[in-house]
């Protein structure tokens, strides 16, 4: 049964009472029929590497034809009926953000030097474009906006998931500017020193760094990257405006969002060098100290030593640099709790984390996104070591009762994680104390149980990744599906909408979504646009990075994946779908775009 005049009235009604609408502009807004929109995602255009070099190995980007849907039927086990085309119906429309890695790239915290040690290693130390972070975050929000309607069905957008590594470093200020981005607002991505790059991007002996000033004297200039005066000023003089996503969104801890480099928990002499005064230029400077601590545990005595030599400079490659309070390191709730001092609009508050979290140190979390869709947020993070994850027993159990519930609730079910199938392996655990650890195959032969469970979205790998789990019994399964990066190229997130085919089956649709700067960027242009543009092409062109293999094959980016229906959707009554998307189209109208 579709929506009642009297329960749309009233629906709009209190809508625009609550958005500060007026009734009648809504009215008319809300009764319009769905239409699927040609919004620009990759479905349009995508981004190319020109076929040839520009300088040594360096190439630049262009747009290139767009891709469509691929159908797939690993889940299904036969092709679909064509008839689900003009018979779907849309259950949820959002967008899934993953590995933003805002970073502050002057923070004494930022280990930069070690990449001039272990280059393969450490791939992620010091990436030419670590100051252009905001900048694409908020090109990205841009086209999340843009994409406010669905290509598919016409439904509106109605929330986002963030799956981790939001911040780079457990810094408070690359934790404060994702949040202000994504909620709207202004940030210039500086620290220290007002409108001045302190870094290894402008010390010479800094050698493994890119020098946009001059990289004739690094192991980018041979390779063809360009000059670029001025791009360091720019990017840390400049306001960087955001408009803020229209909808509400959510998120999850990342390892980076979690431990020191993604990998380490934090000693307390760490959290002194983050605010301090010294910043290590060279390998040399890491080497008798932090990477020491890496391998061994030092003593307090030592640990002690070793900050009073940093902070007094003693060790050589030390630089002095003006110190900030804002880059302090944060401690595990501190993380929440930035979420939960964000307004309520977008929403909601905490952004998937309420005070009760807070009060009990609990860090994962459940929402209801619709009356028939529940989405739950992990935290797979190992604070032991190691990058990698693994689901804690305590989250395993509360996961495995909150599916169950839903099964018998008839309500569908998204699992929201960090860590992949590839990466939930860690069986790093504290040196007293601790529980059993769920990796991969006993975590999915779980999720497995409960046909609900639709879909696990996740990250970690910087790679456009799709991944089907079957039952042995040949009875569906569910999608796993793992986006790429906001910091690595393709630079590139995902719009899921979940679809009901009306035939006994349903569809996940998953759409690539570039930010929303020119796949080209103009020479000279270091404009806000402009350097997120630029942040792609040197993205493209960072080789430790692996670019070309982490955008995935077509079959892992614009994609139709199909599955027998987990419950029977009919009883999903379409008063109820559009009553949702009443809600939804109401906010994004309300933020300022045309749903």
């Amino acid at each position: 049964m579709p929506l009642s005049r009297r329960r749309f009235i009233a629906g709009t009604t209190a809508l625009a009472a609550a958005w500060g609408l007026s009734r009648e502009v809504l009215g008319a807004a809300l009764a319009a029929p769905l239409r699927a929109s040609d919004s620009p995602t990759t479905l349009l255009q995508t981004i190319k590497l020109s076929s040839q070099a520009v300088r040594g190995t360096y190439r630049t980007l262009l747009a290139g034809v767009g891709e469509e849907f691929i159908p797939r039927y690993d889940l299904l086990g036969r092709v679909a009926d064509d008839a689900r085309v003009s018979a779907r119906r849309s259950l949820h429309y959002l967008a899934h953000l993953s590995d933003i890695h805002v970073i502050d790239a002057q923070t004494p915290a930022r280990m930069d030097a070690i990449q001039s040690i272990a280059p393969e290693l450490f791939t992620d130390a010091c990436r030419p474009q670590d100051t252009l972070t905001v900048h694409v975050l908020a090109s990205m929000v841009d086209s999340v906006v843009a994409a406010q309607t669905s290509a598919v069905t016409g439904a509106p957008l109605a929330a986002a998931l963030s799956t981790g590594d939001s911040a780079d470093n457990l810094s408070h200020t690359e934790t404060r500017w994702y949040i202000d981005i994504l909620d709207g607002g202004e940030v210039t991505a500086n620290t220290g020193a007002v409108g001045v790059y302190e870094g290894p991007q402008v010390w010479t002996e800094a050698t493994y760094a890119y020098h946009p000033d001059n990289p004739s004297n690094d192991v980018y200039g041979p390779r063809g990257f360009p000059t670029i005066p001025g791009m360091l000023t720019a990017a840390v003089s400049n306001p960087v405006r955001s408009q803020g996503l229209p909808i509400p969104w959510y998120a999850v801890y990342g390892n980076h969002d979690s431990t020191f480099m993604g990998t380490f928990r934090p000693d307390p002499a760490l959290f002194a060098y983050a605010v301090g005064n010294r910043k290590a230029a060279i390998g040399e400077a890491l080497a008798p100290n932090w990477l020491q601590g890496f391998v061994s545990d030092l003593s307090p005595a030592q640990m002690g030593i070793n900050a009073l030599r940093q902070q007094l400079g003693f060790l050589p490659g030390m630089k002095a640099v003006t110190p900030d309070p804002d880059r302090k390191l944060l401690e595990r709730t501190e993380f929440m709790q930035a979420h939960l001092d964000s307004p309520d609009i977008p929403g909601p508050v905490g952004h998937g984390w309420t005070q009760a979290n807070i009060d009990s140190g609990q860090t994962w979390w459940s929402a209801d996104l619709t009356p028939y869709l529940r989405v739950f947020g992990l935290d797979t993070c190992n604070m032991a070591a190691g990058a990698d994850g693994a689901v804690p027993q305590d989250q395993f159990d509360w996961l495995q009762g909150e599916l169950s519930r839903c099964q018998d609730e008839g309500r569908l079910a998204l699992v929201c994680s960090h860590h992949n199938s590839l990466t939930l392996e860690n069986d790093a655990k504290p040196v007293t104390g601790g529980q059993p650890l769920i990796h991969a195959e006993e975590f999915i032969a779980m999720l497995l149980q409960y046909p609900v469970c639709v879909a696990w979205l996740n990250g970690h790998t910087h790679i456009n990744t799709i991944t089907p789990h079957d039952r042995e019994n040949g009875d569906g399964g569910f999608w796993e599906i793992t986006t790429a990066s906001c910091v690595d190229f393709p630079q590139q997130q995902q719009l899921v909408e979940l679809v009901d085919n009306r035939d006994g089956t349903m569809s996940i649709f998953v759409t690539a979504l570039d930010h929303a700067a020119p796949p080209a960027w103009s020479e000279g242009d270091l404009s806000q646009t402009g350097l997120a543009s630029l942040s792609r092409e040197l993205a493209a062109n960072a080789w430790l990075n692996k670019p070309a293999l982490r955008a995935g094959t077509p079959l892992d980016r614009n994609v139709e994946l199909l599955m027998p229906a987990p419950i029977d959707l009919s009883r999903i009554a379409d008063a109820d779908i559009e009553a949702v998307q009443m809600k939804a189209k109401a906010q994004l109208i309300a933020h300022g775009g045309a749903a």
